[in-house]
């Protein structure tokens, strides 16, 4: 028993942190002005209608959310922030969209099963730590027949790198904890969700960044308003040189993915991949 009180206390110890991180910064700022434009995305690949009922998982301030409510679907956006979702409302109020915000943890979801006709994350669900569980809680609520869609950076792209250039730099992950962007990975993600769907499609596609005029300004921006990096300059603060390296890693990472037609543009890769759940 004291072993199960022992991983459940750790569970909730982690996903407290997990909170702490994406309230830190301005994740709200990065989903308005640099990755915007992916939520529509999702939603048309998704093919989000009138009447549908609609699960956003990892919804954070409502980018597919949002797009998905003014279709005029049912859409409950569920985050495990609520500093994230409150600022979602108030989107939301602004561009007249209606929709449930619910805390929860994609790793446990408060829905019946087969609740949904759509069950959809938009570089969300992601960055829960265990990915097995976020994919039976996402299959779980979604109806037979239903569709699954997932908008996920992936580990070659410009996301996938950056956190790959973190990692040295950053705390021990959890036991168990796995990357987020191997569900940028095609195979890895068809591995989660097995043979309870049907009719998967997958794309790499890339949205293209402009928002940074040279590669330090972009590392200073997720500095100063990214809840991963944040943790990792935290976790080094106390030696200078490890700051500085990383500093110019992170620049060098940008500078590498500019385009090479003498503009400022990089463009990030994700992966979107949608499925229908087996009846």
């Amino acid at each position: 028993m004291s072993d199960v009180m022992d991983e459940v206390e750790a569970d909730r110890a982690l996903k407290a942190k997990h909170r702490t991180m994406w309230a830190s910064g301005d994740y709200a700022a990065v989903a308005a002005e640099v990755v915007g434009a992916l939520g529509p995305v999702l939603v048309e690949a998704c093919d989000v209608g009138r009447g549908d009922k609609v699960l956003d998982v990892g919804a954070g301030t409502g980018n597919a959310a949002i797009p998905a409510a003014l279709t005029g679907a049912s859409v409950v956006a569920s985050d495990l922030t609520p500093e994230l979702l409150e600022i979602g409302r108030r989107r939301a109020e602004e561009q007249g969209a209606e929709l449930e915000w619910r805390q929860a943890d994609a790793e446990a979801l408060p829905f019946g099963d087969g609740e949904f006709d759509t069950v959809m994350s938009c570089i969300g669900a992601m960055f829960a730590p265990h990915h097995q569980a976020s994919a039976d809680e996402m299959v779980r609520v979604c109806r037979p027949g239903g569709t699954l869609g997932l908008l996920s950076w992936t580990p070659e792209g410009f996301i996938g790198q950056m956190f790959a250039t973190m990692k040295p730099y950053a705390p021990p992950p959890p036991p168990g904890a796995q990357p987020p962007p191997l569900w940028g990975s095609e195979d890895h993600v068809r591995g989660l969700l097995g043979d309870r769907v049907t009719d998967v499609t997958s794309t790499r596609q890339s949205v293209p960044v402009d928002h940074f005029g040279e590669p330090e300004a972009f590392r200073d921006y997720f500095k100063a308003n990214y809840g991963p990096t944040i943790v990792v300059y935290r976790f080094i603060a106390d030696d200078p040189a490890k700051v500085e390296a990383l500093d110019r890693d992170l620049a060098d990472l940008a500078r590498r993915y500019i385009r090479n037609d003498g503009d400022t543009v990089m463009d990030w890769e994700y992966l979107l991949l949608t499925a229908r759940k087996a009846s």
